[in-house]
């Protein structure tokens, strides 16, 4: 047999066995990495929606930042909101706390009483979130800045 032949035929040994393998979860893709601790560092969390008033949907819009903890706790430095057209700004928002399981979904509960529901991909620095207020459509996410 030609030397030069041996090692390709290896190889290519080997990349077929390699794809006929189950793929193993890389620890980025490990739910068990989700826990309330992993969830700490400055967000920026930014949405779009409507509440609804009197059956009429009004348009509201947030850029917010949220600096989770890591403890369950969180703070919110600073906000700006149009609610229908009224901008609201803040420099230091609304405290409140969160849940994250380890499938890496999660809620939040503001100390005014809105809250949402995310689902995080804590690898990313990502979180997807949605109000779970009666009468609210609104939805946005929230990006690491910092840790």
């Amino acid at each position: 047999m030609n030397p030069l032949k041996r090692p390709v035929q290896a190889l290519a040994a080997a990349i077929a066995l390699s794809c006929s393998l189950p793929l193993a979860a890389s620890p980025a893709d490990s739910h068990s990495e989700c826990r309330e601790s992993r969830l700490k560092g400055l967000f920026v969390f930014s949405a779009s929606g409507f509440n609804i008033v009197d059956g009429i949907a009004r348009p509201k819009a947030i850029v917010e930042t949220i600096d989770f903890n890591g403890d369950g706790t969180l703070t919110t430095p600073g906000l700006s909101l149009s609610n229908n057209g009224f901008i609201v700004r803040l420099a230091q928002g609304n405290p409140g706390t969160y849940t994250l399981a380890a499938d890496c979904r999660g809620s939040v509960a503001f100390a005014d009483g809105i809250t949402f529901d995310f689902t995080a991909d804590l690898a990313g620095g990502v979180l997807w979130m949605i109000q779970t207020n009666p009468n609210t459509v609104f939805q946005g996410s929230a990006k690491r800045l910092s840790r």
